[in-house]
């Protein structure tokens, strides 16, 4: 049995365990392409090309060493960051596995988008005669990305860590019976940001259709989903704890009654405390479901873990859950 106040040390060795495992995954990556490209110096024009224009035809340009150590110590300096996160923050499975995938896809998205614009300019004197990079991008999002969902699907959840001691007396509650049951459901939507995100993905598709890239439809069709996913969620109370569901029916998370400690009523403010809207992890791995400001109901559970929903009527959640936690408790 796990007490609210006692401290978890085996939380703490995954978090260290994840974020060194990643860290040195993503160093690794960045290191192997570094010496792909090294090796290859010998075919490569100098200067390199370093971006392509609306056309598709190289507009910008730098020495193959300032762009290999400048794309790669950049790459090294994200993967060292994201990793320190996940080995800080990463109290819960959520945490874990957002900081654990973001760390592989900065690192492999990174490495690809390197060698595929060098590749294309292999065997050239002049790099302004390099071709389109187009089927590199798309090479890079797809080889990038599938990788990285599938470290954050794999990652084991958290074990069971049920309290053994009674939910935090200050907390609220409500005056419900002992054979009496109750449900509570919520909404909460971005409103305005999937308006927003809907101009966004039009942009996108207009860029691509202009840039002949194709390669960046990929990229539109990932945000449409990220929306349809991350932008409407159900949340529910009941006799099993919280649930909070994703519209699509992914991604949820459910917290048990067993290893809540206190519900209460929070006011979220999205950018300073968790660096924007969707699913986040804010400052001390709290995870946070945040589609706006405002009202939210904070779980803080056992393990140190903790978990913030923007929902409307956020203090009947809260009062509800405390009486179902405190109920679900073995008596004494």
């Amino acid at each position: 049995m796990t007490s609210g106040t006692e401290p978890v040390r085996a939380p703490h060795r995954r978090m260290r365990r994840v974020g060194l495992t990643v860290t040195v995954c993503g160093l690794a990556i960045l290191a192997v392409a570094a010496a792909v490209v090294l090796s290859w110096r010998g075919d490569l024009p100098d200067p390199v090309a370093t971006h392509w224009g609306a056309q598709g035809s190289p507009d910008g340009f730098m020495s193959l060493g300032a762009f290999l150590w400048g794309g790669f110590g950049l790459g090294a300096l994200l993967v060292l960051g994201f990793g320190a996160v996940t080995t800080l923050w990463g109290q819960s499975a959520v945490s874990r596995r957002i900081g654990a995938a973001t760390t592989i896809w900065v690192a492999l998205f990174l490495a690809l988008v390197q060698l595929g614009a060098l590749h294309v300019q292999r065997g050239l004197a002049d790099a302004s005669g390099a071709g389109e990079i187009g089927g590199a991008l798309t090479l890079a999002i797809v080889g990038s990305l599938v990788p990285a969902v599938l470290v954050g699907v794999l990652l084991p959840g958290d074990p069971p860590q049920p309290a053994d001691t009674p939910v935090a007396p200050e907390a609220s509650r409500v005056p419900l019976a002992a054979s009496e049951r109750a449900v509570w459901i919520g909404h909460t939507d971005a409103g305005a940001g999937i308006a927003m995100g809907a101009v966004a993905i039009v942009v996108l598709v207009t860029l691509t259709v202009v840039s002949g890239v194709w390669g960046l439809l990929i990229v539109a069709a990932l945000l449409v989903g990220v929306f349809v996913a991350m932008f409407a969620f159900t949340v529910r109370v009941d006799e099993s704890g919280l649930l909070v569901r994703s519209s699509a029916g992914w991604p949820r998370t459910h917290v048990p009654l067993d290893e809540v400690l206190r519900a209460s009523v929070v006011q979220v403010r999205p950018l300073r405390e968790f660096g924007g809207w969707g699913w986040r992890v804010g400052r001390g791995g709290r995870v946070g479901i945040v589609l706006r400001a405002g009202e939210g109901l904070l779980v803080e559970r056992t393990g140190g873990r903790s978990i913030v929903v923007t929902v409307a009527d956020a203090g009947t959640a809260a009062a509800l859950l405390n009486t179902l936690a405190d109920r679900q408790r073995p008596a004494r």
